[in-house]
């Protein structure tokens, strides 16, 4: 027992050291990665806090204020048009039980007047456009601004495959998007996720190659907090705990970093959720308060 240590416990020593020099050196063994845009500032459903969801005010107003990439959610109606919306089905966001699927474009319900903002519990948003959009305007409309999206058709026809990210946490929609356009940039799935952890934590990930280039995840000090998740265990302030102290690491995220991989964390509606997603190595920040997150920036630039 004694000699198998005397060669097992300098094997491991080692391995932790070299895993450690590569973490920290990654462009020894990998190729930064490069795409056509670097997002800081990302507008979630087009900054629902601020204008009511996915419409083109909310996109509009998005821009106008600096956001660089709009995150948004695709639904193909009835008769085929591809228009956005975060739900399928429409009830809470026109008040009618209703799915994009069984209707026609022209028979889609205007959304309600005041939508609660998800991610920020007891607020809502208003404005003065409440239509559907469709993903075609969209298109036309913010031809520069980066979009993260589920796979469509209309990206390769509008010459987006450069500013539009294949997103989607589900493993086989991931496959399909990668399948259409292998040449697009894409995120890690909810699977692929939990893998670069286990490769993070047994010390594997330097020496692994990896396709994406954007993690997007939940900057878990929101939950219970501005955002009340809808699954129980997630409601447990120890199981946030333990998902925070595991996937909130600065070596992890300064790695991807350095792989050239962005890290987007979200959904921060308020100063002190951004400035601690910042802090913990998030490369940008996901936000329903375009306007909140573009002071923030601005202020933290200056000084």
């Amino acid at each position: 027992m004694a000699s198998s240590l005397y060669y097992l416990l300098p094997a491991v020593g080692g391995y932790a050291l070299t895993s450690l020099y590569f973490l920290k050196n990654p462009h020894i063994l990998h190729r930064k990665k490069q795409t056509a845009f670097y997002c800081t500032h990302i507008s979630h459903r087009g900054g629902s806090g601020e204008r009511i969801e996915n419409t083109i005010e909310a996109f509009t107003h998005a821009t106008d204020v600096g956001t660089e990439m709009l995150e948004l959610d695709c639904h193909l109606t009835k008769d085929g048009h591809v228009v956005v919306s975060h739900d399928e089905n429409l009830l809470r966001q026109t008040g009618q039980d209703v799915s994009i699927s069984s209707l026609n474009l022209e028979e889609l319900p205007p959304y309600k007047e005041t939508l609660e903002v998800t991610f920020k519990t007891g607020n809502f948003s208003t404005g003065s456009d409440r239509q559907i959009a469709l993903l075609e305007d969209v298109f036309r409309k913010f031809p520069n601004t980066a979009v993260n999206i589920e796979i469509s058709d209309l990206v390769k026809k509008y010459n987006r495959e450069e500013t539009s990210v294949w997103a989607s946490v589900e493993s086989t929609i991931m496959k399909n998007c990668r399948k259409a356009n292998s040449s697009m940039p894409y995120m890690f799935t909810e699977k692929r996720g939990l893998q670069l952890l286990l490769l993070y934590y047994t010390g594997l990930l330097p020496f692994v190659s990896l396709g994406e280039s954007f993690l997007q995840f939940y900057f878990p000090p929101i939950f219970n907090k501005s955002y009340i998740p809808d699954v129980g265990i997630l409601r447990n302030k120890f199981v946030v705990f333990v998902i925070d102290r595991l996937t909130m690491r600065n070596a992890l995220f300064k790695h991807l970093r350095d792989r050239g991989i962005q890290v987007h964390l979200f959904v921060c509606n308020s100063e002190q959720d951004i400035n601690a997603a910042f802090a913990v190595g998030a490369t940008g920040v996901m936000t329903d308060y375009p306007t909140l997150l573009s002071d923030y920036i601005k202020e933290h630039k200056q000084a």
